[in-house]
């Protein structure tokens, strides 16, 4: 769940100069897989080091088996786990400029089109899921928790995104949410 704070933006819990010398993803190479919100992936490293960071925040897809962000942080200590996951990719793929490139409508269609995101992680947990590597069992863990994310709780905060997206900030707790 987001941070009910009228007006909190995860990226003042980055250290000053932060978003230039760890962020240096680009969002024309974000992965399909990326939750809407400010963090995101695009080129990033397929070492499997983001989960050791910011295991309830990245996984690992796609064509090169890369590290992408499936859940938005919502405090700061969240931030502070996605700037290591970002110092630990070598190919800087991680960014945090995705508000200047959602919009209500991109996050909505995003939303539309979450099956084929549900189909990949269910493509995955059958291999990651069958034993044998500490590795793909613990990664599993957060394909699980992706989908039960997506069928439970990310609705409510991408509607609390577009809000934010739309108004600048986030609701407060009695503010009336736009739909998806």
């Amino acid at each position: 769940m987001i941070d009910q704070t009228v007006g909190w933006d995860p990226l003042t819990a980055l250290p000053e100069g932060e978003p230039e010398k760890s962020f240096g993803g680009r969002w024309e190479d974000r992965l399909w897989q990326n939750v809407p919100g400010p963090f995101y992936t695009g080129a990033a490293d397929n070492c499997w080091t983001g989960r050791l960071h910011a295991p309830r925040h990245v996984l690992y897809g796609g064509e090169y088996v890369s590290e992408y962000v499936y859940r938005q942080p919502t405090t700061p200590a969240d931030v502070l786990g996605l700037l290591d996951a970002a110092r630990s990719d070598p190919y800087g793929g991680y960014a945090c400029d995705g508000d200047r490139w959602w919009t209500p409508g991109s996050v909505r269609d995003w939303w539309r089109e979450r099956g084929r995101v549900t189909d990949d992680l269910a493509s995955l947990l059958s291999a990651w899921s069958a034993g044998g590597n500490a590795e793909e069992e613990e990664a599993a863990e957060g394909l699980r928790d992706y989908a039960a994310y997506i069928a439970d709780g990310l609705a409510g905060d991408l509607r609390r995104y577009v809000f934010r997206l739309e108004e600048g900030h986030y609701p407060g707790p009695s503010a009336t949410l736009p739909r998806l």
